[in-house]
């Protein structure tokens, strides 16, 4: 008895045909998919910019309000732009006579005399006490002019801040804190306001848009010429494309505005945040 068979597959001109279909099926998805995967990763890429230069820049917000007065200082310099302030612990007012929490002449700041303590018109706010520091530095009315700066203490006492190596010594009290100095200092100018400030030191801020990096700077000496070191610090930012810093340090009618903008860039995105301060500068 004879046996039949039969045979089915694909011809070559079917399997061309299929393969041609695919892809232009395929082609047709990715111009359809293409767009919104492109624009999600976008949209993504735009938001982490936009997040590491606002987190940037609200430290430095912080860094800039809590500055000493007339501390703020900018330079640019072979395409770096450099930021510095002194930063401020604490400040309060102090005691220039009789009255209140007052029990002897030791708790009056005199300025014809080298100093050895004061009180306080009150309580520290900011400081956990008792407080004793051999690092940081009380200021009394820093104006940023010769003889009277903060950053320039070259031509000795008198001046308006502690030189290196003084111990400050802060004791609560009740009603006033007392301020012990040691060795004993003559502060060149009474504040018109009779307001001290403790600070911790310079802190600077590095913008490089060649190495493309913003980096946070502290733990330094003070020095008399703005420091500019674009590799020193802590990086804060990357992808830096531009920046400047432009400060007008404002008059006896108005605070001091620095002006912040920062551009970063990736993959052919920009973004660029600008950011105003208000800067304090009653001493």
């Amino acid at each position: 008895m004879a046996h039949s068979s039969s045979r089915s597959g694909f011809t070559l001109i079917e399997l061309v045909l299929t393969l041609a279909i695919v892809a232009i099926l395929a082609v047709i998805l990715g111009e359809i998919l293409y767009p919104p995967v492109a624009g999600y990763f976008a949209a993504t890429r735009r938001a982490r910019l936009v997040g590491d230069a606002g987190m940037a820049l609200s430290l430095m917000t912080r860094d800039v309000h809590a500055a000493l007065p007339n501390s703020v200082r900018t330079t640019s310099q072979g395409g770096v732009e450099a930021l510095e302030i002194l930063f401020t612990l604490d400040g309060a007012r102090y005691r220039d006579g009789p009255g209140g929490g007052y029990t002897s002449p030791s708790d009056i700041l005199t300025f014809n005399t080298p100093s050895s303590g004061f009180n306080i018109l009150g309580t520290f706010q900011n400081l956990a006490l008792p407080l004793t520091s051999t690092t940081d530095a009380l200021v009394i009315y820093n104006t940023g002019q010769p003889g009277a700066d903060a950053y320039d203490d070259t031509a000795g006492p008198p001046n308006v801040i502690t030189p290196p190596g003084t111990t400050i010594t802060i004791k609560a009290g009740n009603p006033e804190d007392h301020v012990a100095i040691n060795p004993a200092f003559r502060f060149a100018y009474p504040s018109p306001d009779d307001r001290v400030y403790l600070i911790s030191g310079p802190v600077s801020w590095f913008c490089d848009p060649a190495l493309g990096t913003l980096r946070r700077y502290s733990g330094y000496p003070i020095q008399a010429t703005q420091p500019v070191s674009p590799t020193d610090g802590t990086l804060e930012a990357d992808h830096v494309s531009a920046c400047s810093f432009d400060y007008s340090p404002g008059t006896a009618q108005r605070n001091g505005l620095l002006t912040v903008t920062l551009s970063l860039s990736e993959n052919g995105e920009t973004i660029t945040l600008v950011r105003e301060m208000q800067v304090l500068n009653a001493s």
